[in-house]
C-alpha cells in the first residue's frame, strides 16, 4: 500500500538518491527539491509505504499566467515498478493539477523511454511535439524528447451542478476558413436547435457574407454581433444582442476614414433591421451572472473573445458557449489551430476557467464586449 503525502525536508535524502539513480546524467539537484517543498508555484509529493519509506515522488510546476501545469518529475523505485503504482502516481499528479483548475498537464520524456510513453498514452496523453537533442549527452550523444499533453477537466452530461446544454452535447463544427468562426458558431447553434443546415460549408460562407461588418488591419473582415444576430433571425432562431457600448464596435481596428465609415453604415443598417423586427439590443455589461441565467433558460451564447489569454496573440474570435458551472465556462471552439487544443473532440465543451474567461471576454483596448444570445423560437 502506497500513500501520497507532501514532501518534507526529511524526505530529501531518499528523493535525491532515487533521482540520481534514475537520471545520472540529468538529475534534479537537492537544492531544487528543497525549493519545491515551499514554492507556491509547485506541488511536490512523495509516495511512501507503510513504514514511511520513500518509494517515489512527483513534482508539478505552475505559471500564474497560464492554465498549463508541467509535470516536471515522476519517479518510482525500481522495486515498485510493474505493480500499477506508476499509474496511481500519475493519476495523483493529474488530481493535483486539476485541483488548481489547470486545463492541461504537459510533460517531457526521452524518446527511448517506451515504458513511460506507453503509460502516458494509456492515461490519455497525446504527443504534441518532438524536441531534438533535449536531454544532455549520454555516452557522447544527446537524446530527443517527446512532449506529451492531456486536457484535464471534461464536462460530463447529466452533471446537475451546471447550467446550459447539460443533457445533450451541442454538436461540434470546425470552421473551414480562418475568418468564419462566427458563422461556424451559429451553424452549431442551428444544429442544436433542430434547424441544421443541409450544406454547412456553403452556408458558412453565406452567413459570413451577410454578417461581415468588421475590417481588420489586414486580410478578410470578420462578423459583428448585429450581423450575426440578423443572420440567426433570418434562419428561424430567436436572437438577442448584448454589447457594452452603443458606439460603433471595433472602429479602432482600422485607420482609414473610408473603412470606418463603411463599418458604421453596415452596423447601423443591421441595427435598424433588428429593431424593426423586434430583436432586442441590450447595451450593458453582460456579466457571468446574466450569462448563466440565459444558459439556465435554454439559450446558447455566441461570445467574441480575445485569444490573447490562450496563445499570446490579440485576435478576435467567436466561440459558442454551451454550459457553465461554478468553476468553468464550457465552449465549442470552431477554430482548428488558433487555440492550443489538439483535436475537435477537445474543442467540444472545452472548459475555460472563469477567471480566464472574464479576461478573454472582450476585445480591443476599450474591452468592447459582444455576445449574441440564441434560442429556438417557441
Amino acid at each position: 500500500m502506497i500513500n501520497f503525502i507532501p514532501a518534507q525536508v526529511s524526505h530529501l535524502d531518499a528523493v535525491v538518491a532515487l533521482e540520481q539513480g534514475t537520471f545520472p546524467d540529468d538529475a534534479i539537484s537537492r537544492r531544487s527539491f528543497r525549493r519545491f517543498i515551499d514554492a507556491p508555484s509547485a506541488d511536490f509529493y512523495v509516495a511512501v509505504d507503510a513504514d514511511e519509506s520513500v518509494q517515489g515522488y512527483t513534482v508539478l510546476l505552475y505559471r500564474n499566467s497560464t492554465n498549463l501545469a508541467r509535470l516536471y518529475a515522476l519517479v518510482l523505485a525500481p522495486s515498485r515498478q510493474g505493480m500499477g503504482y506508476g499509474r496511481k502516481l500519475l493519476q495523483w499528479a493529474e488530481h493535483l493539477a486539476d485541483e488548481r483548475h489547470c486545463l492541461f498537464l504537459r510533460t517531457e520524456m526521452a524518446t527511448s523511454n517506451q515504458r513511460a510513453e506507453q503509460l502516458f498514452r494509456g492515461e490519455g496523453f497525446r504527443l504534441i511535439e518532438l524536441r531534438e537533442a533535449y536531454y544532455p549527452p549520454s555516452s557522447g550523444q544527446s537524446t530527443d524528447a517527446l512532449v506529451m499533453q492531456k486536457l484535464l477537466p471534461r464536462y460530463e452530461l447529466g452533471d446537475d451542478s451546471g447550467v446550459g446544454a447539460t443533457d445533450e452535447y451541442v454538436p461540434m463544427l470546425t470552421q473551414t476558413t480562418e475568418f468564419t468562426c462566427g458563422p461556424a458558431s451559429l451553424l452549431m447553434a442551428m444544429d442544436y436547435f433542430d434547424r441544421p443546415s443541409t450544406d454547412p460549408a456553403a452556408e458558412e460562407l453565406e452567413i459570413w457574407r451577410e454578417a461581415t461588418t468588421i475590417y481588420m488591419t489586414s486580410g478578410h473582415g470578420g462578423c459583428g454581433p448585429h450581423g450575426l444576430a440578423r443572420a440567426a433571425y433570418n434562419r428561424g432562431l430567436s436572437a438577442r444582442v448584448e454589447v457594452n457600448t452603443d458606439s460603433p464596435l471595433f472602429i479602432e481596428s482600422v485607420r482609414q476614414v473610408q473603412k470606418k465609415d463603411v463599418m458604421q453604415r453596415i452596423q447601423a443598417a443591421d441595427m435598424n433591421f433588428l429593431q424593426a423586427q423586434g430583436v432586442p439590443i441590450n447595451v450593458r455589461d453582460y456579466t457571468l451572472e446574466l450569462l448563466k441565467e440565459d444558459l439556465a433558460n435554454g439559450a446558447l451564447v455566441m461570445a467574441l473573445i480575445s485569444t490573447y489569454q490562450f496563445d499570446g496573440v490579440r485576435a478576435p474570435h467567436w466561440v459558442l458557449i454551451c454550459a457553465a458551472d461554478d468553476d468553468f465556462v464550457y465552449i465549442n471552439d470552431p477554430d482548428y489551430d488558433t487555440l492550443p487544443w489538439e483535436s475537435s473532440t477537445q474543442r467540444q465543451y472545452l472548459p475555460i476557467p472563469i477567471a480566464t474567461f472574464n479576461k478573454a471576454f472582450g476585445y480591443g483596448g476599450r474591452k468592447q464586449k459582444a455576445a449574441v444570445v440564441l434560442q429556438a423560437i417557441k
